[in-house]
């Protein structure tokens, strides 16, 4: 268990958390119809993106918000399935107080992508 975020801990996160996502029957159709075969480059992308957010190393560019809205078929279903793996991932491999810190800011990310799609938020 991993007692703090460094790049070490976030890639092991997000190569574990998306390696679900390209199983998970309910994911796996969005992420697919976004992504394709191009799995590396998003991988990098988003330990790139976590580290920008839980590390402040500035090293992601990119606009999520635009780049999200530009998906099709996204529900609430699938933001309330995409936190419950990102905790369950989370929780397994950080300490609690670094579990949670993580947690809060992938409800930020999420609350700010429902606002986008749905014009309301479900998850705080």
């Amino acid at each position: 268990m991993y007692q703090e975020l460094n790049r070490a801990s976030i890639t092991l996160l997000v190569n574990d958390f998306y390696t679900d996502i390209r199983r998970d029957s309910l994911l796996q159709p969005i992420f697919d119809g976004a992504i394709g075969e191009d799995w590396e480059p998003h991988l990098a992308r988003m330990v790139d993106f976590w580290c920008s957010v839980m590390l402040s190393s500035a090293e992601f560019k990119g606009n999520v918000f635009g780049k999200h809205m530009q998906l099709q078929g996204v529900e609430m279903e699938h933001f309330r399935h995409w936190l419950g793996l990102l905790e369950a991932h989370a929780r397994r491999l950080f300490a609690p107080e670094v579990a949670e810190r993580f947690l809060a800011a992938a409800r930020r990310i999420a609350t700010s992508l429902q606002y986008g799609y749905f014009g309301r938020a479900e998850v705080a």
